[in-house]
């Protein structure tokens, strides 16, 4: 059993509860974390575009202030891949537990 993409699973996930510009998911995610997921705009920015290339994520222009942003939403498709990956990630943490302890 290998796990990839959890960079897409915590951006699906963060986005699950809102949605957000990408420097506010880095935001979320640092600060959901404790400070262990701090990732780098340049690291998120790709993530979600490929994301929003996969129809899991859709994105709409905003005025915020002085300042145009791009805010990230969850689809339909995007809430239906993260029931699924939320169910392969809590399977794999299990097996892993399994053999490390």
């Amino acid at each position: 059993m290998e796990h990839r993409g959890q960079l897409e699973l915590l951006l699906l996930a963060s986005l699950a509860t809102a949605p957000a510009h990408g420097y506010g998911l880095i935001e979320r995610l640092r600060d959901r974390s404790g400070g262990a997921f701090d990732y780098p705009e340049g690291t998120i920015y790709p993530g979600l575009h490929k994301l929003e290339a996969g129809g899991l994520v859709s994105s709409r222009w905003q005025n915020a202030g002085p300042r145009r942003r791009r805010v990230y939403a969850l689809t339909r498709r995007g809430r239906s891949e993260l029931a699924r990956e939320r169910t392969s990630w809590h399977a794999f943490v299990r097996a892993v537990e399994a053999v490390t302890r």
